[in-house]
């Protein structure tokens, strides 16, 4: 069933009025008709079944059936800091990273990434990153839409350590000691808690960097003793997090 997400204050008195590019989709792509069903998400991670009743030029407008009792999301919130990384790359980090559960992304300027910016592109470079994660976020069934950050340098990552309650960086120099180990890290994790990962970028991080992250009290994790891609990274550990926080120990609860 197709999935769109609303504002919590478009559904007034059991009725939500779609427009913009969902209600495009819904009239001229799924080509939905009256007394239809669909599914709206709001921001606060509720999700609503709702029946198509009226179908105009430019809206859709929808009445409630019923609230859906849905456990989707993760256990905690992860944010991905990624290094840029050449070409598409970050497109296909934030499609695969959302499918795996993140909850949002920053783009990170570091001292080893080859790509760069444009100031005056950032606006529409995160403006179509933020559509990507859209549409992951509709296939994946996710109940909110990742947010993807405008770019930062690592002085700007900093200043967003006190928003987490763990931040973490993969580096390759621990990927053989335990007690760098990912499992370990995420062993301390309870429901509820906001993460960060930093993946660098191609090259990995600077050993500056390192020493800068570590003193703003950023914790070093390996990934294993395979070196992976700057875009493999971040989908791995959205991998081990999902299986770890909620196949793993539903399976240890039951």
């Amino acid at each position: 069933m197709q999935r769109y997400f609303i504002k919590s204050d478009q559904l007034v008195d059991g009725q939500a009025i779609i427009s913009g590019d969902d209600a495009h989709h819904i009239i001229n792509v799924m080509r939905a008709n009256i007394g239809d069903h669909i599914i709206l998400c709001t921001c606060d991670k509720k999700s609503y079944l709702v029946e198509i009743i009226a179908l105009c030029k430019a809206e859709v407008r929808t009445k409630l059936i019923e609230t859906k009792e849905e456990n989707i999301e993760l256990p905690i919130s992860v944010t991905i800091a990624q290094g840029i990384p050449k070409g598409n790359k970050f497109d296909l980090v934030i499609q695969k990273a959302t499918e795996c559960g993140a909850s949002g992304f920053v783009p990170v300027a570091m001292k080893r990434s080859v790509a760069k910016i444009d100031a005056s592109k950032a606006s529409k470079k995160v403006e179509r990153w933020q559509k990507i994660a859209l549409e992951a976020a509709r296939q994946s069934h996710r109940q909110v839409v990742p947010n993807v950050h405008m770019p930062v340098d690592i002085k700007g990552l900093l200043a967003m350590e006190p928003e987490f309650d763990a931040c973490l960086f993969a580096y390759e120099e621990f990927d053989t000691d335990s007690k760098h180990e990912l499992a370990n890290a995420i062993a301390q994790f309870t429901a509820g808690m906001c993460v960060l990962v930093l993946i660098g970028p191609e090259g990995g991080i600077d050993a500056s960097e390192v020493e800068l992250l570590t003193n703003a009290g950023f914790s070093a994790v390996g990934l294993g003793p395979r070196i992976l891609r700057t875009e493999t990274a971040p989908i791995y550990v959205m991998s081990v997090l999902s299986y770890a926080l909620e196949v793993e120990r539903r399976l240890y609860e039951q």
